[in-house]
C-alpha cells in the first residue's frame, strides 16, 4: 500500500462514527481509498475527517517506537482477518509482521484461572507451537498468559491481541511477557498508540483474536466470561470452536462444557486440534508432538495475596501440591499452613498422591 493511501486510511479509520463496515462500503462503492477521500461529502453524514497531519503524527510517532502499519491490502495482513465483514482497516504491529501471515490457533479463557487450567494450557500451546501454529490470545491474566507462555516455552510464535494502544501494556505486570511475545511474535492492536484499554474495547479486541485464527480453543471460562464472547463470534466467522471439559462443580468449567453441549468439539490434547484440522496440519504444520511439560516461568507473588492465589489456583480438580508451590511462588511450610486453614474450614480435601482439591458448596454438609 502506498504511504498516502495509508495515511488516508488511517485518517478514515480516526474518525468519529466511521466504522471497519463503512469504510469498506466506501471503498467497494469508489474503488479506491483516495476516491472515497474525495467523495468525502457523498457519504459522511456531516462528519469532520480527520486532517492528514494528525494522521501523519500518528504515524510517525508509532514509527518511532518501531511500529508497523499494516492496511487491509498488505499482503502480510491475516487473511482470515480480512474476510470478516468488520476487519480492522489498519493493525498498528510490534514485532514481526510476517508472522501475521501464517496459520493461528486462538487460545482463550479465564482470567482467574485455576492451577490445572494454566497447566493445561501452556501444555496445548507448547504442543501447537511445537507443530507449527502460531498460538494468539489476548495477553490478560489467567490463560491468555499461560497460553503465550507455553508458546515462548516451545521456542514458538505467538501473538498478543490488545485492548488498548500497542505500546500500552495491559496487565501491566505483564511487561516481560509482552517484551517476550514481541521479541518472538508480535504484539498488534487497531487502536492508536497510546490509547488505554476500556472494556468498550475488549469485544473489539476479541472479534480480532477469533477473526485472525483458524480456530479458537477455549479453556475454563464462567457463562458470563469474555471468552464465550470470543467464542460466539469464532463460529459466528466460520471458525472452528473448541473446548476443554472440566468438573460441572467448577463455575469456571461451565463455558466449555456448554460450548460442547452446543456442537463445540472436546479436545484434550493438541492432537485432537490437529486431527479436526486435516487441512492445516497437512498444508502448513508439522506432525502433532508428543505432549510435553513446558517450562515453568515463575512469576512471584506478595505474601499478603498467598491465600488468595491459592484459591484461585485451586478448583474441584485435584491438583498435585508441589505443583501449587511453583505456581503461586511460596514456600512449602507457608502453602502447608494455607492449605490446612482451609482444610478446617472444611474447603479443602486431601487425596492419594499429595495432591488436593477444593470442596464444591454442594460437596460440604
Amino acid at each position: 500500500m502506498k504511504h498516502e493511501d495509508l495515511i488516508d486510511l488511517i485518517r478514515l479509520t480516526r474518525t468519529d462514527g466511521v466504522g471497519p463496515k463503512s469504510i469498506r462500503a466506501a471503498l467497494d462503492r469508489f474503488g479506491a481509498i483516495s476516491e472515497a477521500i474525495a467523495q468525502w461529502h457523498q457519504w459522511s453524514r456531516g462528519r469532520a475527517l480527520v486532517s492528514i497531519p494528525t494522521a501523519e503524527a500518528e504515524f510517525v510517532a508509532a514509527s518511532k517506537l518501531g511500529f508497523t502499519y499494516l492496511g487491509w491490502d498488505d499482503p502480510l495482513y491475516p487473511e482470515p482477518l480480512r474476510a470478516i465483514e468488520d476487519a480492522p482497516p489498519v493493525l498498528v504491529v510490534k514485532g514481526s509482521t510476517s508472522v501475521l501471515a501464517k496459520p493461528m490457533i486462538a487460545m482463550v479463557g479465564a482470567r482467574n484461572a485455576t492451577l490445572n487450567g494454566k497447566r493445561f494450557a501452556k501444555l496445548l500451546a507448547h504442543d501447537l507451537a511445537k507443530a507449527g501454529a502460531v498460538v494468539i490470545s489476548g495477553m490478560a491474566r489467567g490463560i491468555d498468559g499461560a497460553a503465550h507462555e507455553g508458546a515462548l516455552a516451545a521456542r514458538g510464535e505467538t501473538v498478543a491481541v490488545l485492548a488498548g494502544g500497542t505500546d500500552v501494556v495491559y496487565p501491566p505486570e505483564h511487561r516481560d511477557l509482552y517484551e517476550r511475545i514481541a521479541a518472538a511474535g508480535a504484539v498488534i492492536s487497531e487502536m492508536p498508540p497510546g490509547t488505554q484499554p476500556q472494556a468498550a474495547l475488549f469485544p473489539r479486541r476479541n472479534r480480532i483474536i477469533s477473526g485472525a485464527s483458524q480456530a479458537v480453543a477455549v479453556v475454563e471460562a464462567t457463562l458470563k466470561s469474555g471468552s464465550l464472547i470470543t467464542a460466539r463470534m469464532a463460529a459466528d466467522q466460520g471458525r472452528e470452536v473448541f473446548a476443554v471439559p472440566g468438573s460441572p462443580l467448577d463455575p469456571r468449567a461451565q463455558g466449555p462444557n456448554g460450548l460442547i453441549r452446543d456442537g463445540a468439539t472436546l479436545i484434550q490434547s493438541a492432537g485432537d486440534v490437529l486431527a479436526a484440522l486435516p487441512s492445516l496440519t497437512r498444508d502448513f504444520l508439522k506432525s502433532p508432538p508428543q505432549s510435553a511439560q513446558p517450562i515453568e516461568i515463575p512469576k512471584s507473588i506478595p505474601r499478603s495475596a498467598v491465600r488468595r492465589a491459592v484459591e484461585a489456583a485451586l478448583s474441584s480438580t485435584p491438583a498435585p501440591v508441589d505443583e501449587l508451590v511453583r505456581q503461586c511462588q511460596v514456600s512449602p511450610a507457608v502453602l502447608a499452613e494455607v492449605l490446612l486453614e482451609l482444610e478446617l474450614a472444611g474447603r479443602l480435601e486431601r487425596l492419594p498422591g499429595n495432591r488436593v482439591a477444593l470442596l464444591s458448596d454442594t460437596g460440604r454438609i
